[in-house]
């Protein structure tokens, strides 16, 4: 690894970023103030979350439904406070949540060890540039939840590191710490033997078979109304998880009375 630069982090410690001259990698050295900067799991100034969660959902709804299996099992990594877990089962698709850092607030009921794996594929959403190691990261979360599929979501960047205006950086929170180029992905996809798929801010790491150009649709502008085509095809699991927490034994018919 080659330094690249040093940043301010939490606007006191001093951090050297490195660069992997073979695959593009940029991170900084051991994080050592993680502790702090995770005092909150979510950081205060993230004033995009929802939105960002309600957009990711729509386009994750449009690529599940068309190219991978709209009745499989899915489970969201790093979840968070389970958003992303609620939005999807309220379109209708069977998620569930996991997250060793952050407390389960919106998806309570759906967590991993209540389902049963394999799952048809992983999400992980605004994570791995919180990760130092993402390629043990990865590894251990197929290997735990018998996956073979990661459909997450990074800022990737082209050429030389960018330039310390870059607001991905977030030297503020102190946060991020690892940040990629494409091809950081395709060597970890060849070290996994798997094929890596990226549009629009939305990447896939996979072994099964996924049409390049269908993937850059369905993750694009076409989303948002494929999303309303989706949703409306599928029944919502909203009301069913409610009668299923405050009564497992209760059964509901088509119409969810």
């Amino acid at each position: 690894m080659d330094l690249a630069f040093s940043a301010t982090l939490l606007r006191k410690y001093q951090v050297s970023y490195y660069r992997c001259p073979r695959c593009g990698l940029l991170q900084t050295e051991e994080p050592y103030w993680l502790d702090e900067a995770y005092s909150d799991a979510i950081a205060i100034s993230d004033t995009g979350l929802v939105q960002r969660n309600i957009s990711i959902a729509a386009r994750l709804a449009a690529l599940l439904y068309f190219e991978l299996d709209a009745k499989g099992a899915y489970l969201d990594v790093a979840g968070g406070y389970g958003m992303m877990t609620r939005l999807m089962r309220d379109i209708g698709f069977d998620f569930h949540w996991s997250d060793k850092y952050c407390q389960n607030l919106f998806a309570r009921g759906f967590e991993a060890d209540k389902a049963t794996a394999p799952f048809n594929a992983l999400t992980a959403f605004e994570v791995v540039e919180h990760v130092h190691d993402p390629l043990v990261f990865i590894t251990e979360a197929m290997k735990n939840y018998g996956s073979r599929t990661l459909i997450f979501s990074t800022q990737l960047y082209e050429g030389i590191p960018p330039a310390a205006d870059w607001w991905y950086y977030a030297f503020d929170t102190g946060q991020h710490i690892s940040f990629y180029q494409p091809q950081t992905m395709l060597c970890i996809a060849e070290q996994l033997r798997l094929k890596f798929y990226s549009a629009h801010g939305i990447h896939m790491l996979t072994d099964q078979p996924v049409n390049q150009r269908r993937f850059n649709l369905l993750t694009g502008r076409l989303a948002y109304p494929i999303a309303l085509f989706v949703k409306y095809r599928m029944p919502s699991r909203t009301l069913p998880d409610h009668y299923a927490l405050i009564n497992p034994d209760h059964k509901i018919n088509k119409a969810g009375e």
